[in-house]
């Protein structure tokens, strides 16, 4: 039996990448407890739901005391910790193991007040320090685990190629199709791509597809963005659709311990990416033969690239991309390293 403790549901996007999809691949009995099953753990979220936080701090307390002989801690127990709660946990568990994927250690109340009087960097440094193995989803992450922990193992955030409509038809659509997913915290990254956005829009016509959530809090990008809820069955069919994947990041020391998934989406649908040479980005685009702006001028040219390149350099790039992931970034490829990190036998 393994325990599985998430602070989100299956529709919180790490949880579902880094626990949810592993556990699908596995025979081996297990139980799985996400605080109250939400896709994130803010304050407002948890203040509409007083009974579920309640129920989620006892059980996560029958889990401790029930000492487990084996877990898998993500993130972090319980977003009202003060990290006693983790300690608990993987003290008590015959083998534990903690996988994040953020630099959550340089978060110290990112969210409010109430996250600064629980905050993940603390809650991070203990779950590191006291479980007896650290999987880290880059080695950015891992460097800096490895100062606390001796046991540190690097997985990315992998996806599942075989899942998503592969990109067929390469000729660029009319008008072009741009495209970004993520969480509607950070849709605000696309400001930073904004003036790059716009004169791109100017030139070509170019709209931006943006599944995530459908409330318009971009300003003036709103303009020639077209919005799709987000739903874990239109990641993978809509991402085909589109021409070039966006990923822009800042550079600062949260965004460098990222995981590149977005990279990693697009190019499991086939399709062409532009992004931040920001953390682990840098060597993803490397890989994948995509270009790596740092500059508003350079984005301009980077995404024009790709719409004006010839649709057989495109369909080269597309298909060469989505057999990297498939050979280096893929669930199936890591499942091995993944049983033995977390102590399952083959």
């Amino acid at each position: 039996m393994i325990y599985a403790v998430t602070p989100y549901g299956r529709s919180g996007p790490s949880s579902r990448v880094r626990v949810f999809e592993w556990l699908d691949r596995i025979e081996e009995p297990r139980t799985v407890s996400s605080y109250v099953s939400h896709c994130n753990a803010r304050p407002l979220e948890l203040a509409r739901r007083p009974a579920a936080v309640l129920a989620a701090e006892v059980r996560l307390r029958r889990i401790a005391a029930a000492q487990p002989e084996r877990l898998l801690l993500h993130r972090e127990a319980s977003p009202i910790s003060r990290g006693g709660l983790e300690r608990r946990l993987v003290e008590r568990a015959g083998f534990a193991v903690y996988d994040f994927d953020d630099a959550l250690h340089t978060d110290w109340g990112d969210g409010g007040r109430l996250r600064r009087l629980a905050p993940k960097a603390a809650k991070a440094v203990i779950a590191v320090e006291n479980s007896d193995r650290v999987i880290a989803g880059n080695p950015t992450l891992a460097e800096w685990a490895a100062q606390h922990n001796d046991d540190v193992v690097v997985i990315p955030s992998c996806v599942a190629p075989e899942r998503y409509a592969e990109k067929l038809d390469y000729a660029v659509a009319d008008p072009p199709r741009l495209g970004w997913i993520g969480s509607a915290d950070n849709e605000a990254y696309l400001r930073l791509v904004a003036p790059a956005l716009s004169e791109v829009h100017r030139r070509s016509g170019a709209r931006l597809t943006l599944i995530g959530t459908g409330e318009p809090r971009l300003g003036e990008l709103e303009a020639l963005i077209d919005r799709v809820p987000w739903s874990e069955a239109r990641q993978y069919a809509l991402l085909a659709g589109i021409d070039v994947g966006l990923a822009p990041l800042p550079d600062d020391p949260y965004t460098r311990g990222k995981c590149g998934y977005k990279i990693l989406q697009y190019a499991a649908a086939g399709v062409p990416v532009v992004a931040s040479p920001v953390g682990i980005n840098r060597a993803l685009l490397l890989q994948l033969g995509m270009p790596a702006p740092a500059t508003t001028g350079e984005w301009v040219d980077a995404i024009a690239g790709l719409l004006e390149a010839p649709v057989e350099e495109r369909a080269k790039l597309g298909r060469g991309a989505r057999e990297v992931v498939r050979r280096r970034y893929s669930f199936d490829a890591w499942l091995p390293t993944w049983r033995a990190a977390v102590g399952l036998r083959e």
